[in-house]
């Protein structure tokens, strides 16, 4: 009886523990104001309180199937992280700011890209955080040991710009050390309640549903589709939406996939908004079984092909290891199938600039030499 007794105190003391954390934890997230439940619950792209992207999407897999991820997980791939640390490009915020006759972009490793583009500095996905995880102690280390330059040197920002709330593109600790030094946060649907409760001001968070169309100091913003899913927590995947982005200015015009599986969506980009002089599409953290939310290389390449792209950079690779696949494998299947069906690939160490119209671009195999 004492035993029964104790297990039964046992269990609502973890139940206790677990409703505190998600309760009043902060890099958790915030819940939806009235206003942001009125946006989302307005959207065509909402069914049954969830969002939901035109075709099938869910991963499908059994318990079985899920089991056996679980296991290889917990195996690991000895080539799923660089044996050293990857070094970055020193930056300053003089060669972010300085106007120059080229727009010019940054990666910052996984998706983190940083653009300087019409006079504007715009950061989006600012994962800059040790951690993709709420809690330090789980899901792995930045590959980098530092970032090319430090979150208080950045220079102000002009905005920032969210594809969603995953904690590999939206991180707690970043957006604290940012809203200081940020105009404007441009976010999709849902978004910005997480913001909100880490302390900006309402008044400087936008939220838009796909095919939102907004002019910013001169610049073009388009929140375009992505075929994916969102969640921060336990029992909200898909309350809030994700996104992939357009940015047009006089100088260049560049598309930015956020996380997205391969879809007809790519090519309604391009028809609509192409073609691009950049594009940032998302190469890595990917599986077969998890095809449907994040693309295989080889689509990635497609995916630029159908949005009319000139240039490709990979990203969301990089950084962290989120899948099973070795750590360079993003970057090598894609520089292989863009060889194939020439399409020019730009490959930018973490922290170097990448001019936008220029005539070269950086194409060393740098990852090979680490």
């Amino acid at each position: 009886m004492e035993l029964a007794i104790g297990f039964v105190a046992g269990i609502v003391v973890i139940a206790v523990i677990v409703y505190l954390v998600l309760r009043f934890y902060p890099p958790l997230g915030g819940r939806p104001s009235r206003e942001s439940k009125r946006r989302m619950e307005e959207s065509p792209n909402r069914i049954n309180g969830r969002f939901e992207y035109p075709i099938p999407t869910d991963m499908g897999m059994s318990i079985g199937e899920t089991t056996k991820v679980m296991i290889d997980f917990i195996k690991g791939n000895p080539n799923g992280k660089p044996k050293l640390p990857v070094p970055t490009v020193p930056l300053t915020a003089r060669q972010i700011q300085s106007n120059e006759e080229h727009a010019k972009a940054i990666w910052f490793g996984h998706s983190a890209v940083l653009l300087h583009i019409d006079g504007k500095t715009i950061f989006i996905d600012p994962m800059l955080g040790r951690t993709p995880s709420p809690f330090a102690l789980f899901g792995g280390k930045r590959y980098s040991r530092q970032l090319p330059i430090e979150i208080e040197d950045l220079p102000e920002l002009d905005a920032v710009i969210l594809s969603h709330d995953h904690y590999d593109h939206l991180d707690y600790g970043t957006i604290l050390k940012l809203k200081h030094k940020t105009k404007r946060f441009f976010v999709p649907l849902g978004v910005a309640p997480h913001l909100e409760r880490w302390g900006v001001n309402r008044a400087n968070i936008s939220e838009h549903d796909w095919w939102e169309e907004l002019e910013f100091d001169g610049l073009k913003l388009v929140t375009a589709p992505a075929r994916h899913f969102s969640g921060r927590s336990i029992g909200d995947r898909n309350t809030t939406l994700w996104c992939s982005w357009v940015i047009i200015g006089e100088q260049a015009k560049v598309f930015f996939s956020g996380d997205s599986g391969y879809g007809p969506h790519f090519e309604q980009i391009g028809d609509k908004y192409g073609p691009f002089d950049m594009t940032f599409m998302e190469c890595g953290q990917y599986d077969e079984r998890w095809s449907a939310i994040h693309m295989m290389p080889e689509e990635t390449v497609q995916a630029h092909i159908d949005v009319k792209g000139k240039v490709m950079v990979p990203i969301h690779w990089g950084a962290f290891t989120l899948a099973l696949h070795g750590w360079t494998d993003p970057v090598e299947h894609a520089s292989e199938t863009a060889r194939a069906r020439d399409v020019a690939l730009a490959t930018p160490r973490i922290g170097e600039v990448v001019y936008i119209r220029a005539e070269g671009y950086p194409t060393d195999a740098w990852w090979r030499h680490e």
